[in-house]
């Protein structure tokens, strides 16, 4: 079987690579030149773990190919997957410019039956939207070619997504005919040995179910934050109450761990683009906007926080910033809380030394020198006036405090992600200011 990837962004480089990982013949196409000529050479656009590793390989045994020409691909292909990006609008919905681009390409090239197949988010509807740019195109060539449609979206963890694709939870896929659904349950049989199925329904219904999944975890998290900051007002300890509801088997211990909002390519634009799709015809998506109210203002606690302990009085002072990724094991930044609170320190005259393990490079790009960039923890902290840790990764967690206490100039610690044990942080000497817990001075 061969099938052709358009796009080749997060969700294409990975889904291509997989593919041609079980012995599918794959061409991974994008219109951006310079990405493809990198690719070819092995310099891989993202971090993902494992990703490069697995491209290499896969290129080397003649599975895997990387092309500027999706003319050239089209009929020497069984599948067409659309994996572009749908960025957001200036109204938060989904731009479907680069999925309907693909489909007229498509359609102005395709002589034989094929199945296209949108790989990227995209709203409910799409799907028959995809149909008929493909279907124009065909009507002015005059042509009678029958072509399906599907609707397969990704449920890919950043910094896990190698796992997510070969080991997955559930494959969710939308189709409109018999043969499609029987192409695709030969395209995904190695991926589903573990047990888990493919789950076959009609369009809408698998379009939906991408939005709704990810609103779904995105409301866990800021219900979770929403319920922190009451606790700090009563004097509640979250993390216990994390653990008391979590036990609950309906409820889980999954994204109920609070901190400083969510971020990514994800959740902000995903819960946005539901939000608009239910405003089009009509329907309030109440619950969705006080998500995404909440997240808004939870991504300034830890600033807040640092604010509140200088008394207001922080121009000239000093912070060191872990993490600037919008999570670990990952270097992507885009909605991440280190964006907000960077912006909000600058604005008040502050100074700023960050240490990311692989998202420096991605600050740099987005906001240049506005900060300045240390090679490990221990050069952030010297002679910092307060320490802020944003992004969980694995090489925070046990730092030297010893060490720590004496390059900081203050012994303040503001935990966005609860990763610290008050308790043990009090006995260390610090100051400790976590979410939802009993914070304060020594």
């Amino acid at each position: 079987m061969k099938i052709t990837i358009v796009g080749s962004g997060y969700v294409g480089l990975v889904t291509g690579t997989c593919f041609s990982e079980v012995g599918i013949n794959v061409v991974c196409v994008d219109i951006d030149a310079k990405k493809i000529d990198n690719l070819k050479k092995g310099i891989i656009p993202i971090y993902e773990p494992g990703l490069d590793e697995m491209i290499s390989r896969n290129v080397e045994k003649g599975r895997l190919h990387f092309s500027t020409d999706l003319p050239g691909c089209v009929n020497d292909s069984d599948v067409i997957f659309i994996a572009v990006g749908t960025p957001p609008d200036e109204d938060g919905s989904a731009d479907l410019k680069y999925v309907l681009d693909v489909a007229r390409t498509i359609g102005r090239h395709m002589d034989r039956h094929m199945t296209v197949v949108t790989k990227s988010t995209v709203p409910v509807g799409t799907a028959a939207k995809v149909r008929n740019a493909i279907q124009e195109e065909l009507d002015k060539r005059g042509l009678d070619i029958s072509f399906d449609t599907a609707s397969n979206p990704e449920f890919l963890k950043e910094g896990d997504a190698i796992n997510d694709f070969m080991k997955p939870d559930r494959i969710v896929v939308g189709v409109e005919s018999e043969r499609t659904e029987e192409l695709m349950s030969r395209l995904y049989k190695p991926f589903t040995l573990n047990g888990h199925p493919v789950i076959f329904m009609d369009v809408p219904s698998a379009e939906m179910t991408k939005y709704a999944a990810n609103a779904m975890l995105a409301t866990k998290i800021s219900f979770m934050n929403d319920v922190a900051n009451l606790c700090e007002i009563l004097g509640a300890d979250v993390n216990m109450v994390r653990r008391g509801i979590g036990s609950d088997s309906r409820i889980g211990h999954k994204f109920i761990y609070p901190g400083i909002g969510y971020g990514g390519s994800c959740f902000p634009k995903d819960v946005q683009a539901l939000i608009r799709t239910a405003d089009s015809v009509g329907y309030s998506m109440r619950i969705l906007k006080a998500v995404e109210a909440i997240n808004y203002d939870q991504k300034s606690l830890m600033f807040n926080k640092f604010m509140k302990y200088f008394n207001g009085n922080v121009k000239g002072k000093t912070v060191a910033i872990w993490g600037l990724s919008f999570k670990p094991q990952t270097d992507d930044m885009r909605e991440a809380p280190s964006l907000v609170i960077i912006e909000k320190l600058l604005e008040q005259g502050c100074r700023i030394k960050a240490y990311d393990p692989v998202a420096m490079d991605e600050s740099r790009r987005r906001i240049g020198d506005a900060i300045e960039y240390c090679k490990d923890p221990y050069e952030a902290a010297i002679d910092a006036d307060a320490l802020i840790l944003i992004t969980e990764w694995t090489e925070f967690r046990y730092p030297n405090w010893t060490v720590i206490k004496k390059l900081l100039k203050t012994p303040v610690v503001f935990d966005g992600r609860n990763i610290y044990d008050p308790k043990e942080m009090k006995k260390l000497g610090f100051h400790y200011y976590g979410v939802g817990i009993i914070n304060g001075k020594l």
